[in-house]
C-alpha cells in the first residue's frame, strides 16, 4: 500500500462572497461549518519548525484527533505525509492527552483556532476538498487540498494548481497558520516551543 500525502495550496481572500459564488457555480456542495481548536507541540529533541514537521491535537466539537504532518515534499504546493488518529471524544480527554504528550517531553507551542466552511468538488473525476476558513487575528483564507498516494503527489499538484488558476487564484501562501500567527505574535518558534 503506497504511503498517502496531502496536497494542499492556500490562499488569502478578501471577497468570501465572490469565492462561495464560484465553488456553487462549479457545483460544489457545502458541508457543515465547524469550529477548530488546535494545540500545537514540539518535539523534544529536534525543532519543528527547522524540521518542517507539525504535531496537534485537533477539537472539533465533541470529536479529537491527533495529527502529525512530514517535511513539505512538494515543489509546487505544500505536499506532505499526514498522520491524522482520532481519539476518545470530550474537552477532558483532549487535556488528559495534551498532559500526557508534555509528560512525554513536547513542548506546547501555540493554540490555533479557526471557523472552517468546508466544500466537495467533483471536477473531472477528481474530489477536491475546499475550506474556507476565518482566523480570527489572521483573516480568511481558501485551502484547496487533494490526498493521494505518494506515487501521485506530482500529478494531484498540477490538479490543485489548475484549480486555483481557474478560480483566478496564483498568489498561494506557504506558510502555516500557525508561522503566521507566531510571526504575527513577534515571537521564534524555538524560543516559544
Amino acid at each position: 500500500m503506497a504511503d498517502r500525502c496531502e496536497v494542499e495550496l492556500k490562499f488569502r481572500i478578501s471577497e468570501r462572497n465572490a469565492i462561495e459564488m464560484q465553488l456553487q457555480q462549479r457545483g460544489a456542495v457545502e458541508q457543515a461549518g465547524v469550529s477548530h481548536r488546535d494545540a500545537y507541540f514540539n518535539h523534544p529533541t529536534r525543532d519543528f519548525r527547522t524540521t518542517d514537521e507539525a504535531f496537534r491535537i485537533r477539537s472539533v466539537g465533541n470529536e479529537n484527533w491527533m495529527t502529525y504532518k512530514g517535511a513539505v515534499i512538494g515543489t509546487t504546493a505544500k505536499s506532505r505525509h499526514e498522520i491524522e488518529i482520532g481519539f476518545a471524544a470530550g474537552p477532558d480527554t483532549a487535556g488528559q492527552f495534551a498532559e500526557m504528550v508534555k509528560l512525554l517531553g513536547f513542548r506546547f507551542v501555540r493554540e490555533v483556532c479557526k471557523s472552517r466552511s468546508t466544500w466537495v468538488l467533483d471536477a473531472q473525476g477528481t474530489t477536491f476538498e475546499l475550506a474556507i476558513d476565518h482566523v480570527p487575528e489572521l483573516g480568511t483564507f481558501l485551502e484547496i487540498e487533494l490526498i493521494t498516494d505518494s506515487d501521485q503527489r506530482e500529478a494531484a499538484e498540477r490538479e490543485v494548481w489548475g484549480l486555483a488558476h481557474s478560480m483566478g487564484l496564483s498568489v498561494a501562501e506557504p506558510r502555516s497558520y500557525l508561522d503566521l500567527l507566531i510571526e504575527s505574535d513577534g515571537v521564534s518558534l524555538q524560543k516559544s516551543a
